[in-house]
């Protein structure tokens, strides 16, 4: 490991702890070099597909992009951050298992809904409002109706 500070590749790891989720190593090295410390992570690289836009284009998977989705949708909501990251979370999990190449970003946004709307009914919505691309007010209207009638 690269020191970010000097650049040099000597180093020693003086504390490694796993994460909550088990998913992921953090590691505090020091530079024998300049002395400095930093930390790295450590986690299993997943073979995630690539996200095939409503456009046609193909660019790598971002759970990132998903956590920014959510937070737009539940702005000014009651909704706790780690709600979010943990919906993020699963829907990658979720794709990573599927051991395909490519998905649409409207079947991520389909994957995302479900669990949005057991959290937050507003931030559903304002989700679905999005990827399901509403084009009046009477689509938008008949997902109303559709959320009225669940239990």
């Amino acid at each position: 490991m690269r020191c970010p500070f000097c650049i040099g590749s000597d180093d020693r790891v003086i504390d490694s702890r796993q994460s909550k989720d088990g998913r992921e190593i953090r590691r505090r090295r020091a530079c024998e070099g300049c002395g400095r410390r930093f930390t790295t992570y450590e986690r299993i690289e997943d073979a995630l597909p690539l996200v095939v836009k409503a456009d046609g284009r193909r660019e790598p998977f971002d759970r990132n992009k998903i956590e920014k989705g959510l937070q737009s949708a539940v702005a000014k909501r009651p909704v706790a951050t780690a709600d979010l990251e943990a919906i993020a979370q699963d829907v990658e999990r979720e794709l990573g298992d599927l051991g395909e190449r490519e998905v649409s970003s409207q079947e991520i946004g389909e994957r995302v809904l479900p669990r949005l709307r057991q959290l937050d009914q507003v931030s559903y919505v304002r989700y679905a409002s999005i990827y399901r691309d509403f084009r009046d007010i009477d689509e938008f209207a008949r997902e109303l109706g559709e959320l009225m009638k669940a239990p």
